[in-house]
């Protein structure tokens, strides 16, 4: 069983910066393919940014790119979001997901496609 926890979330306000983390246990963390999800009241799960196990490939859903930027650090089992020029559209809680992966360069962009998720932590941007 993996587990999974993220870190970081909070409130700011328009055009602040917050950095997540999501922390995942486990010998195996270069070989899992991890992603950020979010989801605002009322609206369903959307895809955030993915990443792949070697951390070569991403992808970022078009309401934040230039903004946001997905990283990792494999030797600290650690994935990272950095979130800039905030916005209220921003406002969700934020969840990382983990799922294993043949190839180290694969990304998810769907959620179905993860097997282990964080609690979810919240980001509040207020205008």
């Amino acid at each position: 069983q993996v587990q999974v926890v993220e870190s970081g979330g909070g409130s700011v306000q328009t055009g602040g910066s917050l950095r997540l983390s999501c922390a995942a246990s486990g010998r195996t963390f270069s070989r899992w393919a991890m992603g950020w999800f979010r989801q605002a009241p009322a609206k369903e799960r959307e895809v955030v940014a993915v990443i792949s196990g070697s951390g070569d490939n991403t992808v970022y859903a078009d309401s934040v790119k230039g903004r946001f930027t997905i990283s990792r650090d494999n030797a600290k089992s650690t994935m990272y979001l950095q979130m800039n020029s905030l916005e209220p559209e921003d406002t969700a809680v934020y969840y990382c997901a983990v799922r294993n992966a043949v190839s180290p360069t694969t990304v998810f962009t769907k959620s179905a496609l993860y097997d282990y998720w964080g609690q979810g932590t919240q980001v509040t941007v207020s205008s």
